[in-house]
């Protein structure tokens, strides 16, 4: 058919192809700003497939690789549908030389995983890969019925992009788009990574003069003003006029109606062929044709060639057929009668059990096919959910919820009914549907009576009612409400249980209490006692590390750290001896075990551990304690300086809390991004302080143990970014009255905050106060950082008095505890803040070692927050240096400046006050590659390493010293304080 109208579209769709075959050919260019999805909206029929189609031919033409897959009305549950239907073209060698290919095989229809999210890393690896030869277009049509796996995937492929050369096309019909993808594609907006283009209309001079030149204007005038510029209607309505209806005749008729008149003239096999294509979707091929309607391969054959010549089949990817439009099949598929549909279904069922094929390919049709309870039906379902189970846990869910529908509810299915609830209820916490999960473990724990035990023929035993107590309790945690989820767990333990089942409950309980606005881990640190001997007097090894975790964390949260050493090390011996195949019961434990150690400042122990949990996390499917593992590995590393790969870990824990949905839980994760990216980043940037604003929105009005984390860091955030009014109402609001909501065993790192912002807000008395607070409860606590906090809180009060040679001593001091720990970020901290003060007390040559070291820590680290300050403080070099280029700055900076053109320097000025590039741009009417291009000879000439020592340049020539204050000129904190860390894990 010939192109009509849409040149405007067009040329947006080849710009942003042309973008990104430009960055395919120039791999280690940075991106030029091609956004990485193109949302193209507009009602059913308004043109968006066939604009996609011209997009995906125009693709190829320029040596592009093109995937296009569809998602389809009547298969939302099948997992990733719509990106293994645009996977299945790809020719053999595109594998060649992608080590992951095993990896993202679920979407291919074979294999499986045991982890959804190290299946979404591997799909961007493998797009990545596809896409560097040439570029690549992933097509996506009617996105709006995608499943839920395949949204989940397109999310994180709006977050975390490919690589410039890989772009997404994507169409939707935006009133029936669910909530989560329009929040997706808006936040992709937002960030521009999302172009949207809305699809309106053809216009009349196009409809009436291009596509109907042999009517009477008055006739295609009509027939235009009937379809509303819609190109389906209008050519829908335009074949029905050519085939002698007068022009008033379809007008009054619907579009459905005119379309089934399609049908009129087929025999009845050629009708049943169209019936069964509409109903059988991507199964629909010609062998699996024959099969459903019962006709030899010769007869089918025959009637497809006149199908397909009348258009009203058209070919898809290997060999299948579909209706040419989403719209007419959906007319179809409704106008079949329903036994017909069942019958089509159960025969493609029996055909592809016959093949062998996979549960989670014959379900669709087992349930299509379902009218009653047919265990054989069932089994298969229940395999299908349990494939899904790791990768796709909304199908899992879906397919029980079939089982169930058919269950009957009679006494001998009680037990079943129960457990396939609680399986049920385990998928749908995975994947966003928190609440309904609850109401189905309450109805799972109301049905399971306490007193009736498995396979007394009395109903579900206790052991599942057991698992559903905790998993609810799990739930109400996640949904803000620990003290539901303790006064649960509290019932349940008063219901007298069996010795087994009441160890498991005390854990669970040991776990809750520090997460409630209202309880701590004193509290319940007798229920927890408890189950340690319980655990001892059954022997019980596995489970009686499980409770040592517990004890060993819920002692470190409160600062009883000598008790908290001895449980963790005796959890630790237990750990190590055991084989992983009896860790899977562990691998919360293990969680625990890991923050522990970490709090307790045992880095390597607390690494180690965690890396073990996670391998059994992945393994078992518990993706809901992945978050929490990953965050303590986070931690380590920002405590020990290793800000990439720490930042890595909490944007994959990032991914996790989304796909489960649980608020609570995203601001806890989201928090541990911000303080990976308050030390990553350069002065001046705004990732920081906007990931802490979103925690605490996260977080909402609720007063626990999530909301304190995401008010701290996003105190912390905002005292880097110069705002200390801020950064005091923050800490305060995170602690409540003294500070009395804030981890005892984390306080003297929280005070440090306040310390620096009274200072700042020029308040000595409150600085005082705070600092001689966290000195006495940093001696109590006994750990080397907490002493290096308080050392440096202490340190400020000297400074701002004047006495700058003891300020230098307690900075050197508080280096020297964290390196007794290990804890690199803070003793390359200190390190810069003894610097920044030796040498005005005539000890040039201790500050420029202080400086190398800590500078080299940061460099090593990649902390641009310390390299920022490095900059700002940079020693004069002594004499035989004072010729190097990376020198230059120490002895003139007025000089280095005086060799940039006025627009460079106007430039370097606004780089100083901390705008990006973007926004350089926009203030100065100039494109972001000019700006970029400015900013590199700016560095080039004045012989600096970055933007934040450009800043500092600029700062120090207009003389603003950074020396000896809290706050710098150059719009950044000096470290004068620390990452709060975590007040604690998921004790999920």
């Amino acid at each position: 058919m010939r192109w009509v109208g849409r040149s405007a579209e067009i040329a947006v769709l080849d710009e942003v192809l042309d973008g990104a075959r430009r960055a395919a050919a120039a791999p280690g260019e940075p991106g030029t700003g091609t956004p990485v999805v193109v949302d193209i909206t507009g009602e059913a029929g308004i043109g968006k497939s066939r604009l996609l189609a011209e997009a995906c031919a125009r693709a190829r033409r320029q040596g592009m690789t093109v995937l296009r897959g569809r998602a389809t009305e009547y298969e939302r549950h099948l997992p990733f549908q719509m990106f293994t239907d645009a996977l299945a073209d790809l020719p053999p060698r595109a594998w060649e030389g992608f080590p992951d290919a095993g990896t993202v095989a679920p979407l291919l229809r074979g294999g499986a995983a045991a982890d959804r999210f190290v299946l979404h890393r591997a799909t961007v690896a493998l797009l990545r890969h596809l896409g560097s030869a040439g570029g690549l277009l992933v097509a996506l049509d009617d996105i709006h019925w995608a499943d839920h796996s395949s949204m989940e995937l397109l999310d994180h492929l709006v977050r975390h992009p490919a690589h410039p050369s890989v772009v997404v096309f994507g169409t939707r019909r935006e009133r029936q788009s669910p909530s989560s993808l329009t929040a997706t594609l808006a936040r992709g907006g937002d960030t521009g990574a999302v172009l949207g283009m809305p699809v309106g209309p053809l216009d009349e001079r196009a409809c009436v003069e291009e596509i109907t030149p042999d009517l009477p204007r008055g006739e295609a005038e009509a027939l235009y003003t009937a379809s509303g510029g819609n190109p389906l209607y209008f050519l829908t309505l335009l074949q029905a006029h050519r085939a002698g209806a007068p022009v008033a005749g379809p007008l009054s008729r619907g579009v459905g109606a005119l379309l089934l008149d399609e049908l009129v003239p087929l025999s009845p096999g050629q009708r049943t062929l169209v019936e069964a294509v509409a109903a059988l979707g991507d199964h629909a091929t010609p062998a699996m044709l024959a099969c459903a309607t019962g006709r030899t391969a010769v007869d089918v054959t025959a009637d497809l060639e006149v199908l397909t010549s009348r258009d009203l089949l058209r070919t898809a990817a290997l060999g299948r057929l579909a209706l040419r439009h989403p719209v007419f099949r959906a007319v179809v598929h409704e106008d079949t009668p329903p036994w017909r549909r069942v019958e089509f279904h159960a025969r493609a069922a029996a055909e592809l059990a016959r093949r062998g094929a996979p549960a989670a390919e014959q379900a669709h049709h087992v349930e299509r096919s379902m009218t009653g309870w047919d265990p054989a039906a069932v089994e298969v379902l229940i395999e299908a959910a349990a494939q899904a189970a790791a990768v796709a846990p909304a199908s899992c869910a879906h397919w029980l919820a079939v089982v169930l529908r058919h269950l009957p509810h009679t006494r001998e299915h009680e037990a079943r009914r129960c457990e396939l609830t609680l399986l049920r209820a385990r998928a749908l916490g995975a994947c966003g549907g928190l609440r309904e999960s609850r109401e189905l473990l309450q109805d799972v724990i109301a049905t399971a009576h306490p007193s009736s035990r498995l396979g007394s023929g009395a109903g579900a035993g206790s052991g599942v009612r057991v698992s559903a107590v905790v998993l609810c309790a799990l739930m109400e945690r996640h949904l803000g409400r620990s003290q539901e989820a303790l006064a649960l767990l509290r019932r349940e333990l008063g219901r007298g249980p069996e010795p087994a089942d009441a160890l498991l409950l005390g854990m669970e309980l040991g776990s809750a209490a520090p997460h409630a606005a209202d309880s701590s881990y004193a509290e319940v640190r007798g229920e927890v006692k408890d189950a340690l001997a319980t655990a001892r007097s059954l022997g019980d090894e596995v489970r009686e590390a499980g409770v040592l975790a517990v004890c060993a964390l819920g002692e470190a949260y409160e600062g009883a750290m000598a008790a908290a050493s001895g449980f963790a090390r005796q959890a630790a011996a237990l750990v190590d001896a055991l084989p992983d195949e009896n860790l899977t019961e562990l691998c919360e434990p293990l969680a625990r075990l890991g923050w522990a150690e970490a709090f307790l400042e045992e880095y390597g122990e607390a690494e180690r551990h965690t890396d073990r949990g996670l391998a059994v996390a992945r393994r078992s499917g518990q993706v809901y304690l992945v978050p929490h593992l990953l965050l303590c590995k986070s931690h380590v590393r920002v405590q020990t300086c290793r800000f990439p790969s720490a930042l890595e870990l909490a944007e994959e824990a990032e991914d996790i809390a989304r796909g489960i949905g649980s608020d609570q839980l995203l601001s806890f994760v989201l928090a541990g991004k911000a303080a990976a990216l308050v030390p990553l980043c350069a002065p001046g940037d705004p990732r920081p302080l906007a990931v802490a604003e979103e925690a605490v929105a996260a977080a909402g009005t609720r007063v626990n143990w999530w909301a304190s984390t995401a008010w701290v860091m996003l105190g912390y955030a905002a005292l880097v970014a110069g705002d200390p009014v801020r950064a005091r109402e923050a800490v305060l609001r995170a602690g409540g009255p003294d500070l009395v909501r804030l981890q005892p065993s984390l306080r003297p790192l929280y005070m440090e905050i306040l310390v620096t912002a009274a200072l700042a807000t020029g308040d000595p008395d409150a600085a005082r106060h705070w600092a001689e607070r966290a000195h006495k409860e940093a001696q109590q606590l006994g750990l080397a950082s907490q002493r290096s906090s308080a050392l440096r809180s202490s340190a400020h009060l000297p400074l701002q008095r004047g006495d700058t040679a003891a300020a230098a001593d307690l900075f050197a001091r508080a280096a020297e505890e964290s390196a007794r720990s290990g804890a690199d970020f803070w003793e390359a901290q200190s390190l810069l803040l003894e610097a920044s003060v030796r040498t005005t007390t005539g000890g040039e040559e201790r500050g420029r070692a202080a400086w190398l070291r800590g500078r080299d820590l940061a460099a090593a680290g990649g902390s641009g927050l310390l390299l920022g300050l490095a900059d700002a403080i940079r020693p004069a070099a002594p004499p035989a240096d004072t010729g190097s280029p990376s020198r230059r700055t120490a002895a003139g900076p007025a000089d280095a400046l005086a060799t940039l053109t006025a627009r460079e320097r106007e430039i370097a000025e606004l780089v100083a006050l901390g705008l990006t590039s973007r926004a350089i741009a926009d203030r100065l009417v100039l494109s972001h590659r000019t700006v970029e291009t400015h900013v590199s000879r700016a560095l080039r000439k004045t012989g600096v390493p970055s933007r934040a020592a450009l800043a500092s340049l600029v700062v120090r020539s207009a003389g603003r010293r950074a020396a000896g204050r809290g706050l710098t000129d150059s719009g950044f904190t000096e470290p004068g304080f620390t990452d709060p860390g975590f007040t604690g894990s998921d004790r999920a």
